[in-house]
């Protein structure tokens, strides 16, 4: 089972950022989060590295209900989506499958709201 939902499309690093973010609303998520992974490594290793993006997403009435069931739950919150550069004008963008994230907590309570969280981020991820 892959751990992830993606796709690489064509377009600047920068505007697929700013995409991401401006679809997440229409979903009912928020950025709770957002850091760049390439400035940290620069920063605290010295090291170059791609641009690489993560945006920590929520969907607060999702969350809450998960965490009512599952109170631990916030140990794998939010959901991060990632916008990374991988050519000239290439970017994939990939964000975690809570379907595979759940099959870690033993509680069937939680499947059916993962399923629809999974479908939202694919469908996030396919209209940018």
């Amino acid at each position: 089972m892959k751990y992830y939902i993606e796709k690489t499309i064509n377009d600047t690093f920068e505007n697929v950022v700013e995409k991401v973010k401006a679809i997440l609303p229409d979903f009912g998520f928020g950025v709770v989060s957002e850091f760049d992974i390439d400035e940290k490594l620069k920063n605290k290793l010295g090291v170059d590295f791609r641009p690489y993006k993560v945006i920590g997403a929520c969907n607060p009435k999702y969350a809450y209900e998960a965490l009512l069931e599952e109170p631990l739950l916030g140990t794998m919150l939010p959901c991060n989506i990632i916008v990374q550069l991988i050519g000239v004008d290439t970017v994939q963008i990939a964000a975690v499958d809570p379907v595979a994230s759940m099959a870690a907590i033993e509680n069937d309570k939680l499947k059916e709201a993962a399923e629809f969280i999974k479908g939202q981020l694919a469908e996030i991820i396919e209209k940018v």
